[in-house]
């Protein structure tokens, strides 16, 4: 039997979960962690024991976290549900996998809008929005009996800030823990909150951080400032970038100093043993954590930035090359923070940080239970260093001195900064939260699901923590959107009863801003073309955010390929370089997706959103290619993070928002395939989870392996999968690109490029070309015959005259294709 996790061992039995008895055994815990209690720890833990509701805000290191496991011990000594929620993904796995430790796996959940893991728990880790949506759908009736809000200055996130606001508007039966170490004035939530809930909220406030910090700028160049940081041990070292890019760049930099002992080396070589490194960006990372470097950044996929937060935590990192992410609370040890600029690009302009951003990553540093003193410096802008150094060589040379030409300062992604900003940013006051509300399709959908759902829609906007005349617009705005909803048959409308329309699925929803217009403009395609899919690709792919780096990888393969074919047609080069500024990315049925959405937005004014048609999700399709293929081919080993989360918000979106009567057979195939292609990249967080649940039990993989979450020949989409690959065989040898059809088989026998083409000489005799158009893929032209141990796939070879007489046959191995995590086709022949 499995000993009780720490917590899980002091819960009191059933009925006796008095305050006192909670507190005893809170205390005795901490006791026996060899912790003790400051101040404002006791105080938070004293109030939420005797049923108020507290806004802890304290800084950065203080033990905010301890409290937040005190009121996920008292939710579960009681038998209720505790929601602990936090802005970024990352930081709800690391939160997830503590209270498991603590509270034993299965008395813990998590729900991210990507993954669930043992969602009904009583203890649940997840994204802010998760709850928001939960709380729009279910309000007072929803089984949430305690918040903890982590982070909750995001409350003034301008795109995301709604999220911290909803439970606030609509869970009068919970009480709530706000957490943060940059909150400004904290009156009005106390008041909001005792509003909602009828029970006292209390503000539990200290300026003094266990760890204390000091500051320094620095005129030397960012190579030298780390030199002296490592001689001075000021290390583990936080380097703060604001580009995924410049934080991979700096960790290949480093990789010149040799600063990590023999011994540390081989610990973590021991480390990292079992962990598969096997994706473009796993090779370059594996390099890194070697010679002691991390990176940690939003581009990365899951089960890297987990590796890189474990080794961290365990002392084996002495830098760590990352943006403003870990800023957020990850919990990385770390004795000094040394930020590369102080300004950000904020998604319109750049501009200095905020004096919120700027002391949540200087808060980062200083280890408590390690450190006496944590390290903040500010490097200056490179020109100024760069300047700085000419002077000092020209010293004294008046010749030299003239001749001086000074750096100026970068055109774009660039604010000026000093000494003296880094002084107003220390001695500042964090910004006042502002409320960031706004209605969608989505909110109005999930509180008219309610029984109540027009009242308490009603109730939601008057009690938004807006103005008045705000409150009125949002009114206003929420009727348009609801009478959209009704013409375009979303919503059923009968003698006041509101329902779900027919031919919508169950966990039908609108979470995209533009997501009815898709519902609309879907009706507009015809079902019977052999390209529906891909249309409805295309109208999905078009509402979503635009992945920056994906689409400038395309275009510069695009312009790279165009200089090729101008230079053979001898264009000059100013014609070249006129030619090249008109190329865009790829646009699938671009003109109908701009008729389409100005006719939308023209009946629904609110609108303010501009549709982006590209073809990501879609490329990959048509090409059947997969992951990694798609990384290679646009170099996007350092952006793997990004693509994975683009091809899931596309599935995300085909699944839940295009209505179930206009997803025909092939549809579905194509969502069951990009299903398959986004559980086969990184399940680390349930293989993670399971082996705690099952610690004694052998596993089929390591935790931290890249592998499928479920055997990838029992899923919907492994005969997708097998059809885009016999596709993509296809339109190899239509190319007679015989090298590239080549690799794509696997096991015996081995073909040759002659072979291959042997093989097909017969075919050619009798047609000019092989087919592979729209029709040339359809599902009929793949016939896959299933068996126990391989399947026999016929893949018909479409011709001119549409005889369709010639096929190739494939067998799958199946075990071998678990083994590889992708169909492991072996060609047997052409045959007619």
């Amino acid at each position: 039997m499995n000993a009780k996790a720490p917590l899980e061992a002091k819960l009191p039995p059933l009925g006796q979960a008095d305050p006192d008895t909670l507190l005893a055994s809170i205390l005795e815990w901490v006791e026996e962690s060899g912790l003790s209690l400051y101040a404002a720890q006791e105080e938070a833990i004293l109030e939420l024991f005797a049923g108020a509701s507290v806004v802890l805000n304290t800084p950065t290191g203080s033990g905010k976290s301890l409290v937040a496991t005190a009121l996920c011990f008292k939710a579960l000594a009681e038998n209720q549900c505790c929601f602990y929620t936090a802005p970024i993904k990352a930081l709800v796995s690391e939160k997830f996998f503590d209270l498991c430790k603590l509270f034993g796996p299965r008395h813990v959940g998590m729900m991210t809008g990507d993954a669930s893991i043992n969602q009904d728990a009583p203890i649940v880790c997840c994204t802010a929005e998760v709850l928001s949506n939960y709380a729009l759908r279910e309000g007072e009736q929803a089984d949430v009996q305690y918040v903890v809000m982590d982070e909750f200055h995001y409350y003034g996130d301008r795109d995301r800030g709604i999220a911290w606001q909803i439970p606030l508007l609509t869970l009068p039966q919970s009480r709530f823990l706000l957490m943060s170490a940059t909150l400004g004035s904290t009156t009005y939530f106390q008041q909001k909150v005792e509003a909602l809930t009828g029970m006292p909220c209390v503000l539990v406030k200290t300026e003094e951080r266990p760890v204390p910090l000091d500051y320094s700028y620095s005129e030397k160049p960012i190579h030298e400032t780390i030199a002296e940081l490592l001689s001075a041990e000021k290390f583990p070292l936080y380097i703060v970038h604001f580009t995924q890019r410049s934080a991979a760049e700096q960790a290949q930099n480093l990789m010149s100093l040799d600063f990590l002992s023999k011994e540390k080396k081989t610990a973590i070589r021991a480390e990292l043993v079992g962990f598969r490194f096997d994706t473009a960006f796993g090779s370059e990372l594996k390099r890194y954590l070697h010679h002691g470097i991390g990176v940690h950044h939003a581009g990365m996929l899951p089960k890297y930035r987990r590796i890189v937060e474990q080794l961290a935590q365990r002392g084996h990192l002495q830098m760590i090359c990352g943006t403003d992410t870990l800023g957020v609370g990850v919990n990385i040890p770390i004795r000094t923070v040394l930020l590369t600029k102080l300004c950000k690009y904020d998604g319109a302009h750049t501009k200095i940080l905020s004096v919120r951003d700027f002391k949540q990553i200087a808060g980062r540093a200083g280890r408590r239970g390690y450190d006496t003193q944590g390290s903040v410096v500010v490097q200056a802008p490179e020109h100024v260093i760069e300047n700085r150094i000419q002077r000092q060589k020209a010293e004294g040379d008046p010749k030299k001195l003239r001749k001086l030409r000074p750096k100026k300062p970068p055109e774009k992604g660039y604010a000026p900064w000093d000494e003296g900003t880094l002084t107003r940013l220390l001695e500042s006051e964090p910004e006042r939260l502002s409320s960031c509300f706004y209605v969608s399709h989505s909110l109005i959908l999930n509180v008219l699901s309610r029984p109540d759902g027009c009242r308490a829609l009603k109730a939601l906007l008057r009690s938004s923590h807006e103005s008045p005349k705000q409150q009125r617009q949002h009114g206003r705005t929420a009727l348009a959107m609801f009478r959209s909803l009704v013409e375009a048959g979303v919503v059923s409308l009968e003698e006041k009863d509101v329902s779900l329309g027919a031919g919508f699925q169950d966990d039908f929803s609108l979470n995209q801003a533009l997501s009815l217009y898709v519902v609309e403009t879907v009706r507009l395609l015809d079902e019977a073309l052999s390209d529906y899919p891909l249309r409805v690709m295309t109208l999905v792919e078009s509402i979503l955010e635009t992945p920056g780096i994906v689409i400038a990888k395309q275009l510069d393969k695009l312009k790279a390929q165009a200089i090729s074919e101008m230079k053979a047609e001898g264009v000059e080069y100013d014609e070249r370089i006129a030619r090249l500024e008109k190329i865009e990315h790829v646009k699938p049925d671009a003109e109908f997706i701009y008729d389409s959405f100005n006719a939308f937005r023209a009946r629904n004014p609110w609108v303010g959103q501009n549709i982006r048609p590209k073809s990501i999700a879609r490329e990959m399709f048509e090409e059947g290619m997969t992951f990694r293929e798609y990384v290679k081919e646009y170099g996007l080993a350092r952006s793997e993070g990004v693509l994975l989360r683009y091809l899931s918000d596309v599935y995300k979106t085909l699944q839940q928002s295009v209505p179930e009567d206009a997803k025909t057979q092939e549809t579905r195939d194509m969502i069951d395939w990009l299903s398959a292609i986004v559980k086969q990249i990184d399940s680390s967080l349930i293989d993670e989870w399971e082996q705690l649940i099952h610690p004694k039990e052998p596993v089929k993989r390591a935790a931290n392996e890249l592998s499928d979450q479920e055997d990838i020949v029992e899923t919907k989409g492994f005969v997708v999968l097998i059809r885009n690959d016999c596709f993509r065989f296809v339109k190899l040898l239509a190319r007679s690109d015989y090298e590239g059809a080549i690799e794509l088989l696997s096991g015996l026998p081995r073909w040759t490029t002659e072979g291959l083409a042997e093989a097909l000489a017969p075919y050619h005799q009798e047609h000019a070309t092989i087919r592979t158009d729209p029709k040339a893929r359809a599902p009929k032209c793949t016939q896959i015959d299933k068996a126990d141990v391989e399947w026999v796939v016929r893949q018909v070879l479409l011709d001119d005259e549409d005889f369709g007489e010639w096929h190739l046959e494939f067998r799958v191995d199946l075990e071998a294709s678990r083994a590889q995590g992708r169909p492991a086709l072996r060609l047997t022949g052409v045959f007619s």
